[in-house]
């Protein structure tokens, strides 16, 4: 229950922050956000504040910012239609009643010759069994009224493509852009509540048992010399220990000023397939509000550097589609993770979260990557790309992460049960 608690925590986290950030944007850049949803399938939880409905759904594997103008608009008039029309106190239309009309007995009824929603914003028809040709003006905040579901109408000045390809651009970018900020926090907190290596070869806590406790090595001592040779940063030291397993190496320490001789023999472990040794100690953590900022920054660059390296790999052949993780696969390493601690379940958060920026801005179709790789044409042609080609183009691709989504679950659960 913990696992599942602390599983759906997280993603709702990783969801929200990246979801929030198109969000900001797009309220900045003036675009009408329709729906901001955590989740996809049924709603839990629905609220309407102003023109956005905040969504909670039940299925907590990503979620959405619906964005006019991004899809088709829902509802169109079409001439010969008959529909009613409410108003405001300036004798604008103010609401525009598709069915029920029954239900709105102050509306004015009238057939639809044309209807400008986006540009013009007015509609012209004729009341019911009249000849005269009426003309209204319609408010840029008016709603369609459909099976009593008010959606209210998208100007083309709201819509996402009125925008300049800056603001666009930005809007895309900004949910992958708050994974990273996510990221940061989280490796700040880490920073702030657990300390911050240090460079130099100090030793932290010892493992009971292990070779280090055995050999009289204690929590502080600092690692000056090995073989007789200086020793000056916690990356030699490891070295050193891994490239000799089983072999008595003689270590000089500093220990409160004063320096020790010690003699340790590093114990055989298998890492990555190879044979290297340990020694049972960790690095030394240094409580420092200053220094925990540099390292969140530093943390984030060489996690993004992993999985960028990484990707890479795929790319090349030299990792394979069965090495990839999906949900089911994220859930049993969460699983793990959760029992070693709160602190590891952070970090292993953060680690998800630059994941998820750097993944959704790789230029594949339906990825903001892909979406931002059109603005860029755009900008390179001069002009954009017309909506139906790339629609089609999004809702291939996005059918094809679909199908890699469910090869990619399809080998998690092998490897968990199989």
């Amino acid at each position: 229950m913990n696992t599942i608690i602390a599983f759906i925590l997280m993603f709702g986290l990783l969801v929200f922050v990246h979801e929030f950030g198109h969000f900001i944007f797009a309220k900045r850049a003036g675009m009408l956000v329709r729906e901001l949803a955590i989740g996809f399938g049924p709603k839990v939880f629905s609220i309407k504040k102003q023109e956005t409905l905040y969504t909670i759904r039940l299925l907590p594997m990503g979620g959405y910012v619906r964005v006019a103008g991004e899809d088709p608009e829902i509802i169109e008039l079409k001439p010969g239609q008959h529909i009613g029309l409410e108003f405001n106190q300036a004798q604008a239309v103010s609401k525009i009643i598709i069915n029920n009309k029954s239900k709105h007995p102050s509306a004015q009824v009238i057939e639809v010759e044309k209807a400008d929603l986006e540009h013009d914003l007015i509609i012209e028809g004729y009341d019911i069994g009249e000849d005269k040709k009426l003309r209204f003006p319609v408010d840029p905040n008016a709603d369609y009224v459909m099976d009593e579901v008010e959606t209210q109408i998208a100007p083309f000045n709201r819509q996402f493509a009125s925008k300049t390809k800056r603001q666009r651009a930005m809007q895309l970018f900004a949910g992958p852009m708050m994974n990273f900020i996510l990221t940061v926090v989280i490796f700040a907190i880490l920073g702030f509540s657990q300390g911050v290596p240090t460079e130099e070869a100090k030793l932290g806590s010892i493992q009971a048992d292990s070779p280090a406790e055995q050999a009289g090595f204690e929590a502080g001592d600092e690692v000056i010399g090995i073989e007789g040779q200086p020793v000056t940063t916690w990356t030699e030291f490891q070295e050193t220990v891994r490239q000799n397993p089983d072999t008595e190496l003689s270590m000089t320490v500093l220990r409160d000023g004063t320096e020790l001789d010690l003699a340790v023999t590093p114990r055989t472990i298998e890492a990555q397939e190879q044979v290297v040794g340990q020694l049972g100690v960790m690095q030394y953590m240094e409580k420092s509000i200053v220094k925990a900022i540099p390292y969140s920054i530093e943390e984030t660059y060489k996690w993004s550097k992993l999985i960028l390296v990484n990707l890479g790999k795929l790319v090349t052949g030299e990792f394979s589609i069965d090495m990839l993780s999906g949900p089911v696969g994220i859930y049993d390493a969460t699983d793990q993770v959760v029992q070693s601690g709160f602190m590891t379940f952070l970090m292993w958060t953060a680690i998800l979260s630059v994941n998820l920026g750097i993944i959704n801005l790789m230029p594949l179709p339906a990825l903001d990557g892909g979406r931002l790789l059109f603005v860029g044409i755009e900008a390179v042609r001069g002009k954009p790309i017309s909506q139906e080609k790339e629609g089609i183009v999004h809702f291939v691709g996005f059918a094809l992460l679909m199908l890699l989504m469910i090869v990619v679950t399809w080998n998690d659960i092998q490897r968990l049960f199989l």
